[in-house]
């Protein structure tokens, strides 16, 4: 009996070794598993991006030629010089970077003045209004095109920036993203500000917004976004040449470079360049926008 005890306790032993292995391996692979898909979602979305870079620096025949290169073993970087002379980018550019300001300065205070207000402020409907704002983001611009072309004509603002930028001046999404920011702030903050003689429009922009800015931030960068690539408005509402924006002038380029396509990939990376650079810059803004408020109603 005294044998048979002896030689039974070692399995049990590593019984318990490989039970406290288990859970460390098992986070291992979890982690690893997760790596793995992450990269796999990432070289999908970004592999579009790689093959429009690739094509910009292939020859017309090389792009066409199958199976499709996917590396310019010869570079030809003179397609982007050509891109910005032939489609005039540096001053579809400038229209675009222009109109897209005017859109965000008037976005971002549009979407602060009434986010603060649901959030802050009682008066009468208000729930309904708020209601009707997010409403507002399920109708397509596209139904609107008509009334809104015909006010830019009756209010002298057809062919101007401003009329590029009046129909974007307010958006429901930005309100609804700043609300939810500013009822992450504390009641008490307010209540102090009150007892230290702050009015509303002082507590807003000296309290309110300085602990709003990921939201703010993520905003900025979701209405860039949008303006850039806007493509139709701008195409309504302009006749001239130099009003036109980056969208209009990249199919421009298009009609003019049909036997060159690599001219074309190539003046499509320029557009979208200012595009990555601003999300690099605020993509740490971005994320902490996106999930700030996340809990609150």
């Amino acid at each position: 009996m005294t044998v048979d005890a002896v030689t039974l306790t070692p399995p049990a032993v590593t019984t318990d070794a490989a039970a406290a292995r288990g859970p460390h391996v098992s986070r291992r692979t979890r982690l690893v598993v997760r790596y793995l898909v992450l990269t796999v979602l990432a070289a999908i979305v970004l592999f579009p991006i790689y093959i429009t870079i690739v094509n910009s620096l292939l020859r017309p025949a090389q792009i066409a030629a199958r199976p499709p290169a996917l590396f310019p073993l010869h570079p030809l970087w003179s397609s982007y010089s050509q891109a910005w002379v032939q489609g005039h980018f540096g001053h579809y550019l400038f229209n675009s970077a222009v109109v897209s300001v005017l859109i965000v300065g008037g976005q971002l205070f549009t979407s602060i003045l009434a986010g603060y207000a649901f959030a802050f402020l009682e008066f009468p409907f208000k729930r309904t209004l708020f209601v009707i704002v997010l409403a507002s983001l399920m109708v397509p611009f596209e139904v609107t095109v008509v009334q809104n072309l015909t006010t830019a004509v009756d209010l002298h603002l057809y062919n101007t920036y401003l009329g590029l930028a009046a129909p974007f001046l307010a958006w429901g999404l930005g309100i609804f993203l700043l609300r939810q920011a500013f009822l992450g702030i504390p009641r008490d903050l307010d209540d102090a500000a009150k007892l230290d003689g702050y009015g509303h429009w002082r507590f807003l922009w000296r309290v309110a917004v300085p602990l709003a800015r990921p939201a703010i931030a993520a905003l900025t960068v979701f209405s860039f976004l949008t303006a850039w690539n806007q493509y139709l408005w701008p195409l309504l509402v302009t006749k001239d040449e130099h009003l036109r924006t980056v969208q209009i002038g990249l199919r421009q380029l298009r009609a003019t470079s049909i036997q060159n396509v690599n001219i074309t990939f190539a003046g499509v990376v320029i557009a979208f360049l200012p595009l990555v650079i601003l999300f690099l810059i605020f993509q740490k803004q971005l994320v902490r926008g996106l999930t700030a408020g996340a809990v609150k109603g």
